[in-house]
């Protein structure tokens, strides 16, 4: 669990290394200061007892050894000197003169070549030299040792003379060391924890919040920003970020809403589609029956059946079918042509107060054979800029669709109003209302709210449609309201060249 912690977390894995490294250091420092310390204290006591040893010489090559007693003494006397040994050129030990001065002639003797020279009484200095050795080896007390050649003053004998220094302050040194050993790795193994603890913190703190900025990142969430209080190279770190995360945040929405239009457009496309498809479907059955009626009807004038003998009779009925035909067709190809018109639909400046004068003096014969009124509120010109066949297709449908389904002797009111920039035109019929859940329907192709008489006037179901279409191609969309006296159709037309001029009742 911990292995796996170490691995996956930053802070973790800078702690441990860093605490691993000082608690190595600071054993590796305590090491090599116990190591080095009693060496080095080991050579200046070597350094100060050979200065010693080497003034002790130079005297005793001053004097005769029967002389010398009395500098062995003062030299034994010094604290840091242990214990001495004189040796002749032979190798024998030879005991020191300590206190010859005071022995008589008797109880000394000396050989007539001065190799050895033998004390009279029992404590010698080579008994003396043995004891102090073996004293130190059992206290396990390290001793300093050097040794010297020199002749003594008139003697041309080569003597050899051992002198050891105590070193007992460097087992109290390795004493010491050794017992403070678990106390100091107990403080190294304490500071490096906390130091590390501290480091690690200092160090992996900017580095995880900017790791749980990526991972905001990644999830496409925005709403954080970085504190840039750094001058460092985590300061650069954090401010590209910051500035990341505003150029990402403005690209992705930019990404989004170009994302949801293209969803839109393509839905767009595809109702475009099924639209195309159901109309499609419709002409092909609004097609079939005149086709099938003609086709009956022929048929029967050929064979001579029945009532088809007639065939003045059933020959204008035919030519009739034959003229609603010929209108679908018309329409069918105004409602293809705005299908495939290019959007830089040639404009003109057209008067439309002049295509509906013309429209009523068209129908005049229509209007008085159904003995309607026709009230008209209308200026004595309306410019616009537009296609003069669509424009003129929009106004012929809505009064003709006036005049077509109102009854006798009813009144259709027209109006042709200008504001500033825009054109509002009003057709109302009287004497008929639409059910209102047909409205919503009217534009639809191939729409009839009564279809048996639409099909005995003519109409197609595509004059509304293609009403709809037209106008939307200009901005704008005819809407229909039943009224008090009957049903009102209009539209609004918003053109900078729209012209206003007095009205004419």
């Amino acid at each position: 669990k911990l292995i796996k912690k170490i691995k996956t977390s930053l802070l973790t894995k800078v702690f441990f290394s860093t605490a691993v490294m000082l608690f190595c250091i600071g054993a590796l420092t305590y090491g090599l200061l116990a190591w080095l310390m009693p060496r080095t204290y080991s050579n200046r006591l070597n350094d100060s007892l050979d200065a010693q040893a080497r003034d002790f010489i130079a005297k005793l090559e001053q004097v005769s050894f029967r002389d010398s007693g009395r500098l062995f003494d003062q030299f034994l006397q010094n604290t840091e000197i242990s214990y001495v040994e004189l040796y002749d050129g032979k190798g024998n030990s030879v005991s020191l003169p300590a206190g010859l001065a005071d022995l008589s002639q008797d109880e000394v003797t000396v050989s007539a070549e001065y190799d050895v020279v033998a004390a009279a009484d029992d404590n010698d200095s080579v008994a003396i030299a043995t004891e102090n050795q073996a004293e130190y080896a059992e206290a396990n007390i390290p001793v300093v040792t050097n040794s010297y050649y020199f002749s003594f003053a008139g003697d041309p004998a080569v003597f050899m003379l051992n002198v050891a220094g105590s070193a007992g302050q460097i087992a109290q040194l390795r004493q010491t060391f050794l017992q403070v050993l678990p106390l100091l790795l107990f403080l190294i193994l304490l500071a490096a924890l906390s130091l590390s603890l501290l480091y690690a913190r200092m160090i992996t703190k900017p580095v995880l919040r900017i790791s749980r900025v990526a991972q905001k990142m990644s999830k496409l969430q925005w709403e954080w920003h970085l504190e840039e209080t750094r001058s460092d190279e985590l300061g650069i770190l954090e401010k590209s970020l910051n500035a990341l995360s505003r150029k990402l945040a403005v690209t992705i929405s930019g990404l989004q809403s170009a994302n949801q239009k293209l969803a839109e457009d393509i839905e767009r496309e595809k109702a475009l589609e099924q639209a195309r498809l159901d109309f499609f479907s419709a002409v092909s059955h609004e097609l079939k029956t005149p086709v099938t009626v003609i086709k009956g009807q022929l048929e029967g004038m050929l064979l001579g059946i029945g009532v088809y003998r007639d065939h003045k009779k059933y020959l204008t009925r035919a030519l009739e079918i034959t003229d609603a035909l010929e209108t679908m067709v018309q329409e069918l190809l105004t409602v293809s042509r705005l299908e495939t018109i290019d959007a830089s639909l040639q404009t003109d400046p057209i008067d439309c107060t002049r295509f509906i004068r013309n429209y009523l003096s068209e129908t005049e014969d229509w209007i008085a054979q159904k003995r309607l009124q026709i009230f008209c509120e209308i200026p004595s010109a309306a410019w616009i800029d537009g296609n003069r066949m669509l424009t003129e297709k929009v106004f012929s449908n809505l009064i003709g669709n006036a005049v077509k389904y109102s009854p006798e002797r009813a009144a259709i009111h027209i109006s042709l109003c200008q504001n500033p920039g825009s054109l509002t035109f009003f057709v109302e019929n009287t004497g008929v209302h639409i059910p209102e859940d047909c409205l919503p329907k009217l534009f639809d192709a191939f729409y009839r709210t009564d279809p048996s008489r639409n099909r005995k006037t003519g109409g197609s179901g595509l004059g509304l449609y293609i009403v709809q279409k037209i106008l939307e191609r200009q901005g704008s969309r005819c809407l229909v309201n039943n009224t008090e006296r009957g049903v009102r159709f209009s539209f609004t037309l918003c053109k900078e060249s729209c012209k206003t001029l007095p009205t004419d009742g």
